[in-house]
């Protein structure tokens, strides 16, 4: 090797340790945030698919922290667009943690994914386009996996907020 290159392992300790790091940095934000709003909630951080993901989760009352997660997790995409400035803030570099508060992206993900498999098996049987309801970025990147698992490819279309997906026969 030469001098200024790193091996594809050490590559893969930077990006771990960057990665918790900004973790480390979310979890720091979100709790002066849970002390703010007095609001109880245990803090749990992983690495994963390449990137930090950060749950807010609680013993009591799921309803304390649904006031975080807000309708149709409104409250939870500002959140965690704000604890993704907060990291910005502090390493200079843009993240792409994930924020998941009493369990409500991994509910919403298997809902999602049954919905992909669903609308890829009715393509499958009616070879015609299914086109979705308008969903969030994290939602429809749930439901293009799940189509691809599936077999079949789809496309995103649309303008934000009423952006939407497209299920297209193989």
């Amino acid at each position: 090797m030469t001098e200024g290159t790193t091996s594809p392992a050490a590559e893969g300790v930077d990006t771990l340790s960057r990665l918790e790091q900004e973790g480390e940095i979310a979890a720091d934000y979100l709790e002066g945030l849970l002390d703010i709003a007095d609001l109880d909630g245990d803090i749990d951080m992983d690495v994963e698919a390449d990137r930090a993901a950060v749950s807010i989760i609680s013993d009591s009352s799921s309803r304390d922290l649904q006031k975080l997660v807000g309708r149709d997790g409104e409250v939870l995409e500002a959140l965690q667009e704000l604890t993704r400035l907060a990291v910005h803030r502090e390493t200079g570099d843009r993240s792409r943690l994930m924020l998941d508060i009493g369990g409500y992206r991994a509910k919403k993900r298997t809902e999602l994914a049954a919905l992909g498999a669903k609308a890829a098996d009715e393509v499958k049987s009616t070879g015609a386009p299914v086109k979705l309801d308008p969903m969030t970025p994290f939602e429809r990147k749930v439901v293009h996996d799940a189509v691809a698992a599936a077999g079949l490819r789809s496309e995103s279309e649309g303008e934000e907020p009423q952006r939407f997906v497209v299920v297209l026969p193989a």
